[in-house]
């Protein structure tokens, strides 16, 4: 019998190798790709208007996903400290560029250094010791929002009937708190009374580039504008063509419209204010920041610049506190036992005939806080994940290493559901964020995002949130069309609500009996 070569035997274990090798270093990753979501799928799913919601079940098997070529989602909330932190080496990505307009504000602007020069400018307008001089302006918006709901209130409820009659449901509690977050930020940055509480309606003038006015409805041009962005904003190389060729279709086109009313809309309120300063106005607001430092110096800054300014503060400054204070009462109408328990807390502090709820008393509230910060948490109202870049010499991202250029984000609606971190991640359990073991939960908390990019304004919008929430308890009672209704959600940049129709009705007569 022949014998057999030693190359001959070592020959099939070269294939077999080889194999190997095609099969982990080819095969493998190329499997991986496919099945992963990419751009066009990712862009299917946000038309379907909960993409985060897909991506935490994606994520309950998958750590972390490729959601386009250049793209990672991280569904450890762990990631967070790497990602967003205060020392960590990531920067604003592509898609803050490719979306900005003639001059980066403070949300979108990507250097470091720039970014840092502008939150000088502002750290001033949005620091603690302005709240005080700030709140009644806020307890302003709380007595007209009141006004209104004294107007339309029902007769009280009897235990035994848990629907009300479809005629009582006569207050759309979304509309109107988001009515009360429009009025709120522009008196409180630009000293403007827009009236919406007043009008019980939206409508305002907008000013176009050639210096014509119109009117238009604030919030269908704020949020229409961002839909389009959310919908198509996936591969940044590719976003300037979409965003131009999208418009064929009446859809999209709507949308092109809608953004360029919200810059009208913000461009007028600026020149407005402009004027005002320019007569010798000294007014107490975010846009007196813009123009002079606090020893009345002037910052010099461009006309572009400020008007991005004013825009972000509008936007934001309205759009997510509105959210978060519409969800905070549907989480407390459904759960009975918890708005029972915060209604005797608010109650422990405010007079009988306290009508506005005085911001000192209730702001150290800890179960308020819990209540506030459990609703933000289930449904945070920026949802998506804010996308950052890695350093060109690449990063470790929970020990792995990240290679340079890639975009990694991790949604705070996949983070706020991590069941290792937030035990029953889908019920809403205040009690978590008492005490020793709330505050542990802090770092994993990104409703107003994290590190030196968290969100500057967040003590307006706990001051909002606080003193409207706490007196509208105090005075009302109000129901739900059934106990099982549900909002519409629908995801854009923000997670934009529908209509919220409910019954409100005043608790003293109540307890009179009436």
């Amino acid at each position: 019998m022949e014998e057999l070569s030693p190359t001959m035997i070592t020959l099939p274990y070269v294939h077999l190798l080889i194999l190997s090798l095609v099969i982990f270093f080819v095969l493998h990753p190329t499997f991986q790709y496919f099945k992963d979501p990419k751009p066009l799928p990712f862009i299917v799913l946000a038309h379907g208007g909960f993409r985060s919601k897909h991506l935490a079940k994606l994520h309950k098997k998958h750590p972390v996903i490729r959601t386009g070529p250049n793209s990672l989602s991280y569904g450890d909330p762990r990631a967070i400290k790497d990602i967003y932190g205060h020392n960590t080496k990531c920067t604003k990505d592509s898609a803050y560029t490719v979306t900005m307009g003639s001059h980066f504000h403070l949300a979108d602007v990507v250097d470091n250094k720039e970014h840092s020069r502008k939150r000088k400018v502002l750290s001033s307008a949005y620091a603690l010791k302005n709240l005080e001089s700030w709140e009644h302006k806020v307890a302003d918006k709380t007595e007209k929002l009141i006004a209104h709901f004294d107007r339309m209130c029902t007769a009280p409820l009897p235990d035994c009937q848990k629907i009300p009659n479809p005629r009582d449901l006569n207050v759309d509690y979304r509309a109107w708190t988001n009515f009360f977050s429009i009025d709120a930020i522009a008196d409180i940055g630009l000293s403007e009374k827009i009236g919406f509480l007043d009008t019980g309606n939206d409508l305002c003038s907008a000013e176009k580039l050639d210096g014509s006015l119109y009117e238009i409805g604030f919030r269908d041009a704020l949020y229409q504008n961002a839909r389009k962005q959310s919908l198509l904003l996936w591969n940044y190389d590719w976003y300037p063509f979409l965003n131009k060729v999208a418009d064929i279709l009446p859809f999209y086109r709507r949308m092109s419209k809608h953004a360029r009313d919200w810059d009208a809309i913000y461009l007028s309120r600026s020149s407005k204010r402009l004027k005002r300063y320019q007569e010798g106005e000294k007014l107490d607001d975010f846009f007196q920041a813009l123009m002079e430092d606090k020893n009345g110096s002037p910052n010099n800054l461009e006309w572009g610049e400020i008007v991005a300014e004013v825009g972000i503060m509008m936007n934001a400054g309205s759009v997510t506190t509105a959210i978060a204070m519409a969800n905070v009462m549907l989480q407390l109408l459904k759960n009975p036992a918890t708005m029972k328990k915060l209604t005797s807390e608010i109650d422990s502090v405010l007079e009988d005939d306290e009508v506005v709820a005085s911001h000192d008393k209730v702001k150290h509230l800890p179960y308020l806080k819990a209540c506030l910060d459990e609703s933000l948490r289930l449904f945070p109202p920026t949802s998506h994940g804010l996308t950052r870049a890695v350093p060109q010499d690449g990063m470790s991202i929970l020990g792995e290493y990240i290679q340079g250029g890639t975009s990694v984000s991790i949604s705070a609606y996949v983070a706020h559901r991590d069941e290792n971190i937030f035990p029953m991640a889908d019920k809403f359990i205040p009690e978590r964020w008492l005490g020793e073991e709330g505050k542990a939960l802090q770092p994993y908390f990104l409703a107003f995002s994290a590190g030196a990019r968290g969100c500057i304004g967040r003590n307006i919008s706990y001051l909002e949130q606080t003193v409207l929430l706490a007196s509208v308890l105090h005075r009302y009672k109000f129901a739900l069309a059934s106990p099982e209704w549900e909002i519409e959600r629908l995801e854009t940049m923000n997670m934009i609500l529908g209509e919220m129709p409910v019954k409100v009705w005043k608790r003293r007569e109540e307890a009179i009996g009436m």
